[in-house]
């Protein structure tokens, strides 16, 4: 008799105290819980064996990334209502006394099997080497994330090549609403032709070439991935405009040729950690001159009753963005202001970033077949649950974003700001 899917959603209620939310099919045809919505498929035993030998999110990533779980219809939705019983449980982990474990080790032993214990997709981040946060170990981390190959990016991204939050109104396209964005950086940073303006984490150069165009700044651009730094100084090159931007190699701890009039540092400050950000901060304030401005755009995370206990979630540890760490907001602000910088202004943008999450799975949707032929069917399979998962987390407030515009107030107290920066609608 065909009964999986009726056995493992019936142990799944026994241990979450709730009904199964989706409803399940297992690789022998069975199926079992609502009819309505989503369909969570096991489309193998091993995923089975993924969940005994790493319980919780990362084996059920793991199974995710190999194929070996799947959903049929729509991705938002599942991921909506599995939220609860994945991310979001208020009552915690089930002691591991409990004797349901037990009967639940037993359950999926029977159904799947024990052994082998199912490797890891090749797709997971390799074992990282060195101290957390040093030179050459974010230059490992930052490899893994960026340089899947330029086209890949090119197919999710679009035009624009920007991989951060757009500003969106009701009419825009992505590529709009990302140019939207880099003026908006540009206004608030006060760019005057002539200055010298520094982009830390430059990505594929997308910044420094609006910055340059549009507001005849010189720009000096850098960026721990090779692969970004080849495609940006080619861009740059077609646009005509190497003689306004130079495009780096190198870690922002390394930069020494300040002041700069202005720095940008445009999602990337993610990547830094909670070890290194003040010595980040320092740096930054270091190299802008008296009155220069910096635009620190970056995701935060909500506050943690206890922030000891924080822990980086493990699939993006391990399939998205190793050694990347979310703060929250009040801790930037804090330490940006240890290092002496004055805070002007913060805007959250949380919206516009579910906005361009879910164009982004759209484009990587729409070219699904060519986006496994540039990268791997895991690696495209990491993307689309990446990207979604956050759209939700980010409509959700369980994170956000927000640019923050601080000053290199000189002694005099000049910060050189409009009385009203802002206009509120």
């Amino acid at each position: 008799m065909a009964d999986a899917a009726l056995r493992l959603a019936t142990l799944a209620e026994e241990l979450l105290n709730t009904p199964f939310p989706v409803r399940l099919r297992a690789w022998d045809g069975s199926e079992a819980g609502p009819a309505d919505g989503p369909v969570l498929i096991l489309r193998r035993r091993r995923a089975l064996r993924r969940l005994l030998w790493q319980p919780g999110e990362l084996g059920l990533a793991r199974g995710w990334v190999a194929g070996d779980i799947d959903v049929e219809g729509d991705l938002y939705t599942a991921l909506d209502r599995l939220a609860g019983i994945i991310w979001e449980r208020a009552d915690g982990a089930i002691p591991l006394r409990d004797p349901r474990l037990l009967t639940a080790a037993r359950t999926l032993i029977g159904l799947g099997g024990a052994l082998p214990p199912p490797r890891p997709p090749v797709e997971e981040a390799r074992r990282r080497t060195g101290g957390l946060h040093t030179k050459w170990r974010d230059r490992q981390s930052i490899s893994h994330h960026y340089d899947v190959g330029n086209p890949f990016y090119e197919l999710v991204l679009g035009p624009s090549m920007v991989y951060s939050c757009a500003y969106w109104d009701e009419t825009t396209s992505l590529e709009e609403a990302q140019a939207a964005k880099l003026d908006l950086v540009c206004r608030k940073l006060g760019l005057t032709e002539g200055e010298r303006l520094l982009d830390v984490g430059c990505g594929w150069g997308s910044m420094a070439m609006h910055a340059a165009r549009e507001y005849g700044v010189s720009v000096t651009g850098v960026t721990i991935s090779r692969e970004q730094a080849a495609y940006a100084r080619k861009r740059i090159a077609e646009a005509g405009l190497t003689d306004r931007i130079e495009i780096r190699v190198q870690d922002y701890r390394d930069v020494k040729d300040g002041p700069y009039d202005a720095i940008s540092s445009i999602g990337m400050a993610e990547h830094v950690g909670a070890v290194r950000y003040l010595e980040y901060a320092h740096q930054l304030h270091a190299l802008l001159k008296p009155g220069g401005r910096l635009l620190n755009h970056q995701i935060a995370r909500r506050p943690e009753k206890d922030e000891d206990a924080y822990r980086v979630d493990p699939f993006i540890d391990r399939y998205v963005f190793p050694d990347g760490e979310l703060s929250p907001l009040g801790r930037t602000v804090s330490l940006l202001e240890e290092a002496g910088f004055e805070a002007r202004d913060v805007e959250s943008i949380r919206e516009h970033y579910a906005l361009t999450l879910r164009r982004w799975v759209a484009n990587l949707e729409a070219g699904w077949e060519q986006s496994v032929r540039l990268t791997s069917f895991g690696r495209a399979r990491v993307w689309r649950l990446y990207m979604a998962a956050s759209a939700l987390a980010f409509e959700h407030n369980r994170i956000g974003v927000n640019q923050i515009l601080a000053v290199k107030t000189p002694e005099t107290g000049a910060a050189g700001l409009p009385l009203r920066a802002r206009t509120w609608n």
